[in-house]
């Protein structure tokens, strides 16, 4: 019921330039975490976004296995498509501590990145709700995020794909308010 009344709350006062989240963050209703992995940068702009937007944490998922130059980008998209897992650098916010994970990741021969996968074998018991983001030269986040699902054994409650062109032209920051409007609004 709280957050059917702030969810009114929040949809009321939208256009009082207030962010979407701080009536929810305020009155402790939802805490939420933003992570994700991002070889490029373009994933890591996208979370930013995110996290500004909502008003909530962030943090990076670090590969340790560098994956850099055109001999890097043919062992992940391999890495990928074998759902491989790799060893990531330790996470300081603890997923448990969070009422929603919005998880990002590249998208790599249509699955998420070994990063992702493997904080998310690492975290999966810890996470209450999660939604899901990816970034993408080409197509296949259907792929992805089903992956991403059937992997952490919970439905989520929104994705989001936004391509490598609308991350370069700035052409993603609507999709993100819709995403970050919908994720409340669950």
């Amino acid at each position: 019921m709280h957050i059917l009344v702030a969810v009114f709350l929040i949809i009321s006062t939208m256009g009082d330039k207030t962010y979407v989240s701080d009536k929810i963050n305020k009155e402790g209703e939802m805490k939420i975490l933003v992570t994700f992995y991002s070889r490029t940068g373009n994933t890591k702009k996208v979370a930013e976004t995110i996290a500004g937007t909502l008003k909530c944490d962030i943090e990076e998922i670090v590969d340790m296995k560098s994956r850099k130059g055109a001999w890097g980008w043919i062992v992940s998209g391999k890495d990928a498509t074998q759902k491989n897992l790799t060893t990531i650098g330790a996470i300081t916010k603890s997923p448990d501590s969070y009422d929603l994970i919005i998880i990002g990741t590249p998208i790599w021969g249509g699955k998420m990145t070994p990063a992702v996968r493997t904080y998310l074998s690492q975290n999966k018991e810890k996470i209450k709700s999660i939604a899901f983001f990816c970034t993408m030269g080409g197509s296949n986040a259907g792929n992805a995020f089903k992956d991403m699902e059937d992997f952490v054994g919970k439905q989520p409650l929104r994705t989001l794909e936004i391509s490598t062109k609308e991350v370069v032209q700035g052409a993603y920051i609507q999709k993100v308010k819709d995403f970050t409007a919908g994720v409340l609004k669950k």
